[in-house]
C-alpha cells in the first residue's frame, strides 16, 4: 500500500513547494501521515520506475538491515557525480556514496584508525583540552544561541583529529563570516541541504547545472581546497621527527598522529584516497555533532531533574573543574549521561533512518520486495510510538537504564546505522559529545531561554533544530 500519484505516474509533485503537502525540509511530517494512511510498509512511487518502500515495524527494520551481502544504497548522487567528474583529485566517489567492493576497500582500509576503542581513546585527551577552552569562549550570564557556537567546537575538533591542525575558529578573526571555519560551517550546511533535493526526482542535475546541484558543487569545491591543502601540509612534513619537545599549546604532544597522518603510511592507501576521506570528514563530521549536542541541550535545560543528575556523575569523574577526563570514565562512570544522550538519539535521531537497496528479493510484513528496490526505515517515527515506547513524546533517560532498557527492541534507536555499513565515526562522535555535556555541566547550569513551544526538526538530510538552542550559562561556583 501506499502512494503512487495521478495514474501512477508518481507523488513527486507532493513535495513540491505550493502544490504539495509534504516538504522536504519536513519529512518526518510525510513519514507519520503515510504510516497513519497506509500503515507499517509503504509503498511510494516517487517518479514512474522509482519506487521507495518505506519500514515502520522493527522486526522488518532488522530484517533489511542484517543481510551479509555488501550493504548498497543510493544516496549523495550528485556528490558522487561532482567527485568523479575530478579524477585528478578523487580515486574514487567516497565512502558515501560508494557501494560494492570499492567502498568495502575504503571502509576496511580506513575504519582501522577511527572506529578501533583504542584509537578513540587516544584523542581523549586533546579533545578535553579543546573543550575547555571552548567553555572559556562561550559568553556567560547572557542568553546565546548555541547551534553555531557547538559547529565551530566541532568543526576544531575534526579538524584536530583529522589532520593534527588547529583553525582557532573560537579567535574573534575566526568569527569573521568570511573566515576559514565560518565558510567551511556554511560549506558542509550547503551540501548537506541539497543531498536529498538532488538525490530524489528526475535527475536533471545529471545533464544540466541545477540550482541544488550548484550550490552543492561550489560548498564542494571550497571544502575540498581546504581538505588539499592541509593534507598537502601534512605530505611535505611527513618524514620529519614528530618526537618534538612538549609544548603546552602543541596538543599533540598530549596524544597519537592525526588520522591523516596514520592513512599515509598505510599502504593500501593512495593520496586520493587520503583526500577524499578528508573531504567527507570534513562533510560529516560537523554537523551531524553539533546538532546531535544542540538537541541535547534543549532536553537537559527543560528537565532540571535530568540536568542535576548529570551535574552529580560529572561530579563524581571531575572532582575539581581541572580533573582531565579518562577514557575509562567516559566506559563505566557516567550512565546516566549515556542514558541522556540515547533518549536524544531516540527524539531527535541523526536521520529519519537508514537507506538501502536490496540485493535480493526480501519479505516485509508479508509483503514480497524485488531486488534493486530502494528501503529506507522510518526509525524516528516508529521512536515516536506509543507501542514501542510508553508516553513516547517524554523525555525519559530512565528508560535506558536497568531493566527497562531490556524491554526495547534493538532495532528501534540506530542513530549511527546498524552493520558494516554504521557510521564509521560512531564512538569518536560519542566521546566527543560525552566530553561536551560532562564539562559543561561540571561548569555551568544552564536555563533554557527559548521559546516555550516544542522543538521540532528540519529534514536537512541530517535533522537540525528548528528552532534557534537559546540557553543562558550560569557558572557554577566549585
Amino acid at each position: 500500500p501506499g502512494p503512487s500519484g495521478f495514474l501512477g505516474l508518481g507523488n513527486l509533485y507532493n513535495y513540491m513547494p505550493i502544490i504539495g503537502k509534504y516538504s522536504w525540509l519536513e519529512l518526518h511530517k510525510a513519514g507519520y501521515d503515510k504510516y497513519r494512511k497506509y500503515g507499517g510498509i509503504v509503498k511510494e512511487t516517487m517518479v514512474l520506475g522509482q519506487d521507495i518502500v518505506w519500514l515502520y515495524e522493527p522486526q522488518d527494520i532488522a530484517t533489511l538491515l542484517n543481510g551479509r551481502d555488501y550493504p548498497l544504497r543510493r544516496s549523495h548522487l550528485a556528490l558522487a557525480k561532482y567527485r568523479l567528474d575530478r579524477p585528478h583529485v578523487y580515486r574514487s566517489a567516497g565512502l558515501l556514496p560508494t557501494n560494492g567492493a570499492e567502498w568495502w576497500r575504503l571502509r576496511s582500509e580506513l575504519q582501522k584508525e577511527i572506529s578501533a576503542p583504542k584509537s578513540v581513546r587516544s584523542f581523549l585527551m586533546a579533545v578535553d583540552k579543546v573543550t575547555k577552552e571552548f567553555l572559556r569562549y562561550l559568553p556567560k550570564s547572557q542568553e546565546v544561541d548555541m547551534l553555531p557556537k557547538l559547529s565551530r567546537l566541532n568543526l576544531e575538533l575534526t579538524c584536530l583529529v583529522t589532520f593534527g591542525e588547529r583553525l582557532y575558529s573560537f579567535s574573534p578573526e575566526e568569527q569573521d563570516e568570511n573566515s576559514v571555519s565560518s565558510k567551511l560551517m556554511r560549506a558542509a550546511e550547503t551540501t548537506n541541504s541539497n543531498i536529498l533535493p538532488t538525490d530524489q526526482g528526475l535527475g536533471i542535475w545529471r545533464h544540466f547545472e541545477t540550482g541544488p546541484y550548484k550550490r552543492l558543487r561550489k560548498a564542494q569545491e571550497y571544502m575540498e581546497s581546504v581538505a588539499v591543502d592541509l593534507v598537502s601540509q601534512k605530505l611535505v612534513f611527513f618524514k620529519e621527527d614528530q618526537n618534538t619537545e612538549e609544548d603546552p599549546d602543541n596538543l599533540w604532544s598530549l596524544r597519537r598522529n592525526s588520522l591523516v597522518e596514520e592513512y599515509m603510511k598505510n599502504p593500501n592507501l593512495d593520496l586520493f584516497d587520503v583526500v577524499g576521506m578528508a573531504a567527507d570528514l570534513l562533510l560529516a563530521g560537523v554537523d551531524t555533532t553539533s546538532y546531535t549536542t544542540a538537541f541535547a541541550l534543549y532536553h537537559i535545560s527543560r528537565h532540571p531533574e535530568v540536568q542535576r543528575r548529570i551535574y552529580e556523575e560529572s561530579l563524581r569523574v571531575l572532582p575539581s573543574k581541572d580533573t582531565p577526563l579518562l577514557a575509562d570514565h567516559l566506559n563505566s562512570d557516567i550512565p546516566f549521561t549515556r542514558a541522556t544522550l540515547k533518549e536524544v538519539f531516540r527524539l531527535n535521531p541523526i536521520s529519519i533512518g537508514v537507506g538501502r537497496i536490496l540485493t535480493k528479493d526480501l519479505v516485509f510484513s508479508g509483503y514480497h520486495v524485488p531486488k534493486n528496490t530502494v528501503v529506507v526505515t522510518q526509525n524516528m517515527i516508529a521512536c515516536r510510538l506509543e507501542k514501542n515506547f510508553p508516553d513516547p513524546e517524554v523525555f525519559s533517560p530512565d528508560r535506558w537504564l536497568g531493566q527497562a532498557k531490556g524491554c526495547i527492541n534493538p532495532y528501534l534507536v540506530l542513530p549511527f546505522g546498524h552493520g558494516m555499513r554504521s557510521c564509521i565515526a560512531r564512538r569518536l562522535a560519542e566521546q566527543n559529545i560525552l566530553t561536551f555535556l560532562l564539562r559543561l555541566m561540571r561548569n555551568f547550569e544552564i536555563e533554557w531561554k527559548g521559546d516555550d513551544e516544542e522543538m521540532d526538526v528540519i529534514t536537512l538530510l541530517i535533522n537540525k533544530p528548528s528552532l534557534p538552542v537559546s540557553i543562558q550559562l550560569h557558572e557554577r561556583l566549585y
